[in-house]
């Protein structure tokens, strides 16, 4: 039977002293199922614009990290997915050491020593270039991609007291010294039940599919609607595929009509599965205008999608639209080309530790600092790492009108009374 073209989103990491099992994200596709695809400052781009504006850190457990002399150089140590031959992965490993680079160029006020390190694709690279690093005089580590290699890299270093900041979206890898930069389900399943239930939503019914990414991303949809006082109404699983989504529609449609559901929030991502279970739905009468889709990921992305009459008035989240753009003109001025979506974590990187070693802080890149509660303003909207190691993102809530990206809601500029 004809299954849709999978874009490998799911692997396994490696055991990280007690971490669940299974992950999505882990693969060089995986990430591209959510994010290579899907597209994450202020005043010109000074580093005032990732200045912390005080408070106390987050509660946590025991501090990770090294403490650093402010007023020296801080070293950084960049790992970057290049030399793997993939023309992808090599843009994507140039923008990141080129936002790195415009990040450190920044730093009005504190000193950061960039070191580069190809890490390629797999795990055992990146441990041996963890391991350079650390031999070199790395204070802390920036990457490396994917959850693996993170992973791997986090025990690799562990026993330095070095601190990781990868740029994988996995929540399950994080803990201990790794900090994720990238944007998790968790995080945008968290704003759009937050904003549904603002709006009146309150009974969420969720479709997952039933691959490794999509079942932790149905989970987190669960999480989300726990923690906002909403209400599970039903949950669906469906394999990848046409006969898959076929057998879970009518469920999905008596469930919509039994007035029961207000909002169905969806997994998909895939290129062919999304815009056919949307068109199921919405072809045996289900109205995205009274009872709105969700989306874990970025429906405006690609450009095709906004031109398909299912994905109307759907909502997604996304990062503030004017600050990545003002980020992206600059990169295009100063290196003659687009960067990678992925671009601004590395800069958030560097700029949050900046930031902190600029205000004086010993504990620039240990774990007490780097979760300052009031977190930092990046070049897609504040951000803050918690105490669990995972990122919190402020986002903005958006659907498509008319073949248009339409904002809901804007991101937010602050953390007060936004997030978990």
């Amino acid at each position: 039977m004809f299954a849709f073209a999978t874009s490998q989103r799911q692997a396994k990491p490696a055991g990280r002293r007690p971490r669940p099992a299974g992950a999505g994200r882990a693969a060089p596709r995986g990430w591209r199922g959510l994010a290579l695809k899907a597209g994450a400052v202020l005043s010109a781009f000074a580093l005032a614009a990732c200045e912390p504006s005080g408070g106390t850190g987050l509660a946590g457990g025991p501090v990770t990290g090294q403490q650093i002399d402010p007023r020296q150089p801080i070293q950084v140590a960049l790992l970057a997915p290049g030399g793997t031959g993939s023309a992808d992965l090599e843009w994507l490993s140039r923008s990141l050491k080129n936002a790195a680079r415009m990040a450190a160029a920044d730093a009005q006020g504190a000193s950061i020593d960039l070191r580069i390190y190809d890490s390629g694709s797999s795990a055992s690279q990146a441990v041996a270039q963890a391991n350079a690093a650390v031999n070199d005089g790395a204070k802390i580590i920036l990457g490396p991609l994917f959850a693996e290699s993170a992973n791997a890299v986090g025990n690799a270093v562990s026993p330095h007291n070095v601190n990781v900041l990868s740029f994988s979206n996995n929540a399950e890898i994080a803990g201990g010294n790794v900090f994720i930069l990238g944007n998790s389900f968790a995080n945008i399943a968290s704003r759009l039940v937050g904003y549904g239930v603002s709006q009146g939503k309150r009974n969420i019914y969720v479709v997952a599919e039933d691959d490794v990414a999509g079942q932790i991303g149905g989970r987190a949809i669960e999480t989300a609607i726990a923690r906002n006082g909403a209400r599970l109404a039903g949950r669906s699983n469906h394999s990848v595929s046409i006969s898959g989504i076929d057998a879970v529609s009518p469920q999905v449609v008596a469930a919509a009509r039994s007035g029961q559901v207000d909002a169905i929030f969806m997994t998909g991502n895939n290129q062919a599965a999304l815009p056919y279970l949307t068109e199921k739905l919405t072809a045996a009468g289900v109205n995205p205008q009274t009872t709105p889709f969700m989306g874990l990921t970025r429906w405006d992305e690609p450009a095709a999608r906004l031109r398909m009459p299912q994905l109307q008035n759907g909502w997604f989240a996304l990062p503030d639209q004017n600050l990545r753009n003002q980020f992206i003109s600059r990169y295009r001025a100063a290196y003659g080309e687009t960067p990678h979506e992925l671009a601004t974590l590395a800069y958030d990187g560097i700029a949050a530790i900046s930031s902190l070693a600029r205000a004086g802080k010993r504990d620039a890149v240990q774990s007490s600092g780097l979760t300052q509660r009031t977190g930092f303003a990046g070049v897609g909207g504040i951000f803050r790492f918690r105490p669990d190691g995972t990122a919190e993102r402020g986002l903005a809530v958006a659907t498509i009108r008319n073949n248009q990206v339409v904002v809901l809601e804007p991101a937010p500029r602050g953390f007060g009374g936004f997030g978990f």
